[in-house]
């Protein structure tokens, strides 16, 4: 067996669709390629939308599509303390400040400036927070008030120095993680967000390669500066392309995009659901015959 470790990591907040097939299954291929390992996370940090019936349907579905991993699920909602553990680091570090702004606040503070900086996903935080002083912190956290933690990426990027990260389809790249401004990592009631967990997981799992839809690929430029201010050693990457519609949309759940569990419904096998998610063979023939039959 070789040390490469990938892992398929959705969220229990809807059926899978024929995207997360083939993420999934660009994961498990890469891996059991490679006799390697594969793991399988589920990120239910969001109490309000994530539910225990989508997280035993989308098991059952890699089921049925043919794919196993190695090892225990490993959920998140388990795991506060860890995210917690490294929350206290950051704070440690003076790189995180509680940011007492509501969408609201933050839309109007824009708007007063008649600009904003922009990222890949629109404009950002215009850092309303950042300077607040410390006493007016404690006063409001100590009301009561509604609270997140956000990364001071300049200041962490002070301490850290350049960065880089290797994707294998793209080569090195230079980290840029103020793209996304002053990220929330947690917040009054959630000791945790996407962006910390996901940091923090991958480092404990051992994980070696990531393999993602290229919609995060300026996500891992973030990433990169959480791993080098906890001390964790960066995985390779792998962005790998996303499935589209007729209209060249990605496929999302918020779009009601044809789910495994639909497909299957109508009376599709996973050998076509699997060719339909750009993954025909595969690798999957001996497996059919030797592995599957067995599980």
């Amino acid at each position: 067996m070789s040390d490469l470790v990938t892992r398929f990591a959705p969220s229990p907040t809807g059926h899978l669709h024929l995207g997360h097939a083939h993420s999934a299954l660009f994961g498990w291929t890469t891996a059991r390629s490679a006799a390697g390992r594969f793991l399988l996370r589920i990120e239910d940090i969001d109490p309000n939308r994530c539910r225990p019936d989508y997280e035993r349907d989308l098991i059952e579905d890699l089921a049925w599509l043919g794919l196993d991993w190695d090892g225990p699920v490993r959920r998140q909602s388990d795991h506060f303390d860890d995210f917690r553990a490294a929350l206290t680091r950051l704070e440690s570090l003076g790189v995180l400040y509680p940011c007492f702004c509501t969408r609201k606040d933050i839309a109007a503070e824009i708007a007063r400036a008649g600009a904003a900086p922009h990222g890949p996903d629109g404009p950002l935080y215009p850092g309303t927070c950042r300077h607040r002083l410390p006493q007016e912190r404690a006063e409001r956290i100590g009301r009561g008030d509604s609270w997140a933690l956000r990364l001071d990426v300049a200041a962490a990027c002070r301490l850290t120095g350049p960065l880089r990260w290797h994707d294998r389809a793209q080569g090195w790249q230079e980290a840029t993680p103020e793209l996304l401004g002053d990220v929330v990592l947690a917040r009054k009631d959630t000791p945790t967000s996407y962006h910390l967990s996901v940091t923090v997981d991958d480092h404990l799992q051992g994980v070696t390669l990531v393999t993602r839809g290229e919609d995060l690929f300026f996500a891992t430029h973030l990433h990169r500066l959480l791993q080098a201010l906890l001390g964790y050693d960066p995985p390779d990457y792998h962005h790998h392309g996303l499935l589209r519609n007729a209209a060249g949309e990605r496929l999302a759940k918020r779009d009601r995009a044809q789910t495994l569990r639909s497909l299957r419904d109508e009376g599709r096998s996973p050998a076509e659901v699997r060719a339909m998610a750009g993954f025909a063979g595969a690798g999957f023939a001996e497996w059919d015959s030797a592995h599957l039959r067995h599980r």
